[in-house]
């Protein structure tokens, strides 16, 4: 499965674009929990605190999406794809994106947000901790 989301990430790259990193993530707007309770979770998780900026902001333009896509970060864009095929989901480039903020667990996933430079935020779920350490070593 790593090989098929590896080449998944390095789908779809613009001559002489590099990857530098990628990794399986939810966006929080999209996530759904399972379990006693997990129709409650899902309202808070989904709309409180999984994205912040005005219409027309950077993190606005994201799609609806659902389930878990790759965000990869090259050096030229951060964007998410689908972890079968690569298809682009939503891009921007890279000094669109300022800071990788990790938050607090509130699930079994780990938290974070993607800072854009017209201050929204989008927030994302991973199963690894190692995963965002690496996106906020390569953006800040």
């Amino acid at each position: 499965m790593s090989a098929l989301r590896e080449r998944s990430a390095r789908s779809r790259l613009a001559p002489g674009e590099q990857l530098l990193a990628y990794g399986s993530v939810v966006p929080a707007k999209s996530a759904k929990g399972v379990g006693v309770g997990a129709a409650v979770a899902n309202r808070l998780v989904n709309s409180v605190g999984a994205q912040a900026g005005e219409a027309g902001s950077i993190a606005a333009q994201m799609p609806a999406t659902s389930g878990a896509l790759l965000l990869r970060v090259t050096d030229q864009r951060v964007g998410l794809v689908r972890p079968l095929d690569g298809a682009p989901v939503w891009e921007v480039q890279r000094a669109w994106v300022t800071r990788v903020e990790r938050r607090p667990r509130t699930q079994l996933m780990a938290r974070f947000r993607l800072h854009f430079a017209d201050g929204s935020w989008l927030a994302f779920l991973t199963m690894r901790r190692r995963t965002i350490e690496q996106f906020r070593e390569l953006i800040g």
